[in-house]
């Protein structure tokens, strides 16, 4: 057998990991295993590639492996949890960067000769799609990591800039693959650059998981053109599985937020604060008690929902709310999370966050699961949600109408645990607020849950 052939057969068994990878990260109880077959899988490609024949520059190529391995691992086990967006947006930008240089490196190797069209397409496309992905994906880092605001940023004309770079870029693509001219293609990387950067900016905070997915969607792409123009097999399958997975998730997440894609990213939505018309904060009282006043309405709960938001995740509160859950169930009382699809800053960032504390998976109900049992629950508690739970969302009219929402009201009882009566980042008040089953907590949800679990556990 060739070496050629067992260099196939390798990639062949990687593409299979990564297939049953993704398999398994559709389901937290088998996402942990997904994530090691997919380890396995990439291990086994990288140690095939050494036997490339022709393979040059080795020292070179363990040198790059190593650079990025002393990056990579202090980043991610150091990372918090709250930070754990901005890690995946930085990371999916890379790895759209990283194959915009493997196709201008491929470029710039013809050595000014015209190749087949088909080539120069292949190289062109992963420019394109893959300096947007790093262009945005950069961006979505910079707001994440609050160096600039969360809030869309807009200015008169952007659309009819946007659309003006959009012809534009394509208008080098059709140039450079008459020309073959390295000055147009330099050209290109400018204009995609411009063009990821504008296409994220007025994207605002509460869109943020659709837009990870779509920058992953399209880093996909660009390694899997990149497959094309190195002639890597893996890289085609790799790419197009990571495309196709990352498209299929964005359209689940809009979805679920009841808006189109077109919407999310042009739409600007959340760059101004929208008062409700049942009037000001002023007029419309609400009611409120100490964390203490709450451990002793949970004490003679039955079936208690948590519902936790990206407010979870900047207490650093998840491990508290797991104790509370734990002193709930010690004294007989059931307990589920109740997780919204866009929950956080990034596709199941709240099921990562959950995990982390060892909450089991199968307390973890996804909207469609628990929506159905929030009618039998005594005491709906909210962490750092709001959005996903704002009835505003059935009302005409409403700027969030239409989005699937978690019902917390359908429960007896609403406890709101919020730092402030600020709205979310959807920039519109939440109505659950002012409903007269809600309860309001006021103050850091860490600090909060501390105290309920010790009124808890001293009733």
């Amino acid at each position: 057998m060739s070496r050629g052939t067992i260099l196939d057969l390798c990639y062949l068994v990687a593409a299979v990991t990564f297939i049953l990878a993704l398999k398994g990260l559709s389901n937290p109880k088998r996402a942990r295993t997904g994530n090691f077959i997919a380890m396995a899988g990439m291990a086994l490609a990288i140690g095939a590639t050494f036997f490339q024949p022709g393979l040059s520059h080795i020292g070179l190529i363990v040198i790059g492996m190593v650079i990025g391995a002393v990056v990579g691992i202090p980043a991610s086990r150091m990372v918090k949890m709250t930070a754990m967006p901005q890690l995946v947006a930085i990371f999916n930008g890379v790895g759209g960067g990283a194959a915009a240089l493997v196709a201008m490196t491929e470029f710039l190797g013809f050595g000014g000769q015209k190749p087949a069209t088909y080539v120069t397409l292949e190289v062109l496309v992963g420019v394109l799609i893959g300096t947007v992905s790093f262009a945005g994906s950069a961006i979505a880092f910079i707001k994440l990591q609050e160096l600039i605001t969360g809030r869309p940023i807009t200015y008169p004309g952007q659309q009819i800039v946007n659309a003006l770079l959009g012809i534009g870029a394509i208008g080098l693509v059709i140039a450079v693959l008459i020309t073959a001219s390295t000055p147009l293609l330099w050209a290109l990387l400018a204009v995609s650059a411009l063009l990821g950067v504008l296409l994220v900016l007025p994207i605002g905070g509460a869109d943020v998981p659709v837009l990870i997915s779509l920058l992953n969607s399209l880093t996909g792409l660009a390694v899997a053109a990149s497959g094309f123009t190195l002639g890597n097999n893996l890289l085609i399958v790799a790419g197009t599985l990571v495309g196709a997975s990352g498209l299929l998730l964005t359209q689940m997440m809009c979805k679920a937020m009841g808006r189109s894609l077109p919407n999310i990213l042009f739409s600007a939505f959340g760059s101004a604060t929208i008062t409700s018309s049942g009037g000001s904060q002023e007029d419309r009282p609400v009611r409120s008690a100490t964390p203490e006043d709450i451990g002793v309405m949970l004490a003679y709960a039955h079936k208690v929902a948590i519902i936790p938001g990206y407010g979870l995740a900047v207490a650093q509160a998840q491990h508290i709310a797991r104790e509370l859950a734990d002193e709930l169930e010690s004294k007989g009382i059931e307990v589920f999370y109740a997780i919204h699809p866009v929950a956080g800053r990034m596709p199941g960032h709240m099921n990562v966050l959950l995990a982390e504390a060892n909450v089991p998976y199968d307390k973890l109900l996804e909207m469609d699961e628990a929506n159905p049992q929030l009618g039998q629950c005594d005491v709906a508690l909210v962490v750092g949600a709001n959005d996903t739970v704002n009835p505003a969302a059935r009302e005409a009219g409403s700027p969030i109408s239409g989005m699937p929402i978690i019902n917390a009201d359908d429960a007896a009882q609403v406890v709101f645990l919020k730092r402030s009566m600020r709205p979310g980042f959807a920039g519109i008040e939440n109505e659950l607020l002012f409903n007269e089953k809600t309860t309001l907590v006021f103050g850091d949800a860490k600090e909060t849950l501390t105290k309920m679990v010790a009124s808890l556990a001293a009733s």
